[in-house]
């Protein structure tokens, strides 16, 4: 058994020590609830203040239906959560604990969290809002106002799993105050402990306690583990391996869930336009978005895109000649949609240094873009400085085949650096094209939830990403998760010289398929190239995929959502 620690003998003043522990639960409640105890007392001897522990803590769900479901499920009132509250009251600490709970009416059950407090009070009964794929055979989804725990250590906000391979409940949450998530799971995916746990504490700067179920049967598919302790810049504070059973701690310092500030961004409450997310919070039926699986012989759609990696080298003459040529020879690989980098013609620094001269220097840049792409008969999305009277915006252009300006954004989403020369824009933009319908995205934008999901909610199928990675995980883990959980194919040309030093991506948003391994529904394909020089990725997508929004035979991520409990999108953070 695994027992591990990250941190001093002693909590430092102004910080907690929190603990996670990771078990598989059997069939034998009380011996589970031995288990929970056991842990609860290992973290209490270890000096946490707060244990979590999994989803469905009490018991393994070998259930043949939801009327057994219901009969072998707990009660509020019943032994199990009784004996952790009677063990917690005992120890003094706080316990977030996984239980399926029956509701009120047979054959409903809850997946649930229970927040015991440290005199053993129920403070609070979060359900599970998301569910992964069979779940939704067996469980009902929760429909209860997300809410946030005002506590003696932090203020908790409770998830389930599900809850965070979308990113509305983490975020809502975080919006509401949020200072610590606490998410149990009972989970088999390798993209949780990689991807969803450390991205949901970056995008919205909150610490993140999480806790899988591990191991199981011999011959059956592995629970995942990789319970961990996350600060909110993404920093892994203790992780307990894949493998064993055992518990970890870390102390964390709650507080500095505040300020908001995100890496290379700036302010949360100043990168985010609640004023554009009206969409987040409408009736799921309201958008263009095809919901569910692509029937039965559906005709694929091929689509052939290209990543044009090239940026400002030597001199800005050879830059766009280069550009030109990247342009060509993608037309003579067959591609039909090609992306640029972000500002891809300017040395860093030069637009802030003067956006005047940037903005004239743009309009010609277009022009010879605009010739490039008809002679070639290649669509391609470029970013440029846009001048419109006393005001200057980052936009993208979508050009056409026939060398016409088809669409172009604005950028909506600027960091504190951006602000010192650029207007935002106020509209998203998904272009109805005949190579498909083509959503257009700038840079650090990666990082916001909200934009990604707007413009899946709009019908997009790819979405173009001129960028200049900030830092690795914004291509590992931001640009993953968006495909992942809107299941719409993402194109991210990063700028060679991009401060991160990694290369251009797609991401794919592949198509469930029965009997497909449990990382593939979850993981989405990734495809890289090297950076530093022109390298390019050519890749044929197939646009059909990204109408098949399942990740199994049940879980939608985008027509699962519950927009009535999303309010807070449309708000700013709630702040210390």
């Amino acid at each position: 058994m695994l027992t591990a620690s990250s941190s001093a003998d002693s909590p430092a003043p102004g910080s907690v020590r929190v603990a996670t522990a990771q078990f598989f639960s059997g069939e034998d409640v009380d011996a589970n609830l031995q288990t929970v105890v056991g842990y609860m007392r290992e973290a209490a001897a270890a000096g946490a203040r707060l244990l979590v522990t999994p989803e469905n803590s009490n018991r393994v769900r070998t259930f043949a239906d939801r009327d057994d479901c219901f009969a072998k499920s707990e009660t509020i009132d019943g032994a199990f959560v009784s004996g952790i509250r009677a063990e917690a009251a005992a120890l003094g600490i706080f316990v977030v604990v996984g239980v399926d709970l029956r509701a009120e009416t047979a054959p409903h059950v809850n997946i649930a969290q229970v927040l015991v407090g440290p005199t053993g009070d129920i403070l609070h009964v979060h359900h599970k809002t998301v569910f992964w794929d069979y779940e939704y055979t067996l469980f009902t989804p929760g429909t209860k106002q997300l809410e946030v725990i005002d506590t003696e250590i932090g203020r908790l906000g409770l998830l389930m799993c599900a809850d965070g391979i979308v990113p509305e409940v983490p975020r809502v949450l975080a919006l509401k105050g949020a200072e610590i998530l606490c998410n149990s799971l009972n989970s088999r995916g390798p993209d949780e402990m990689r991807v969803h746990e450390p991205l949901r504490a970056i995008e919205n700067h909150v610490w993140h306690v999480a806790s899988n179920t591990v191991g199981g049967p011999a011959d059956g598919y592995p629970w995942t583990g990789g319970s961990q302790v996350i600060s909110p810049l993404g920093d892994i504070l203790a992780n307990a391996g894949e493998t064993d059973e055992g518990l970890v701690w870390a102390d964390i310092t709650p507080a500095t869930s505040f300020p908001k500030n995100l890496a290379d961004i700036g302010l949360l409450d100043d990168f985010r336009r609640p004023d554009l997310y009206a969409e987040l919070v409408a009736p799921v039926e309201a958008h263009a978005v095809d919901y569910g699986p692509v029937a039965d012989g559906a005709p694929s759609r091929p689509l052939k895109v290209a990543t044009l990696q090239v940026s400002w080298y030597h001199a800005q003459s050879w830059t766009i000649s280069r550009a030109v040529g990247q342009i060509t020879y993608a037309a003579g690989r067959g591609a039909q949609l090609g992306v640029l980098p972000e500002l891809f013609c300017f040395a860093p620094g030069e637009v802030e240094a003067d956006v005047a001269a940037a903005a004239a220097l743009s309009e010609t840049v277009l022009a010879t873009i605009t010739a490039a792409a008809a002679e070639a008969g290649l669509w391609v999305v470029v970013n440029l400085v846009e001048a419109d009277g006393d005001a200057y915006f980052s936009t993208a252009y979508l050009v056409s085949g026939g060398g016409e300006i088809a669409a172009k954004y604005r950028k909506a989403h600027l960091s504190e650096a951006e602000r010192a020369w650029a207007t935002a824009g106020d509209e998203f933009v998904v272009a109805e094209t005949p190579v498909g319908s083509i959503g257009l995205m700038i840079g650090n934008e990666i990082w916001l939830p909200e934009m990604a999901r707007i413009l899946t909610l709009r019908g997009a199928e790819v979405i173009a990403h001129p960028t200049s990675w900030d830092r690795v995980e914004a291509a590992t883990q931001a640009a993953t998760e968006r495909t992942e959980e809107n299941r719409t194919h993402l194109v991210s040309t990063s700028r060679t010289d991009n401060p991160a030093g990694i290369g251009s991506q797609i991401v794919v948003a592949d198509r469930f398929i029965p009997g497909q391994p449990v990382a593939l529904m979850r993981y989405p394909t990734a495809i890289w190239s090297r950076t530093g020089f022109e390298e390019n990725i050519f890749y044929e997508l197939d646009l059909t995929d990204a109408h098949s929004k399942v990740q199994g035979f049940h879980l939608d991520p985008v027509g699962t959502r519950n927009p009535a409990l999303y309010d807070s999108f449309l708000e700013s953070v709630v702040n210390a």
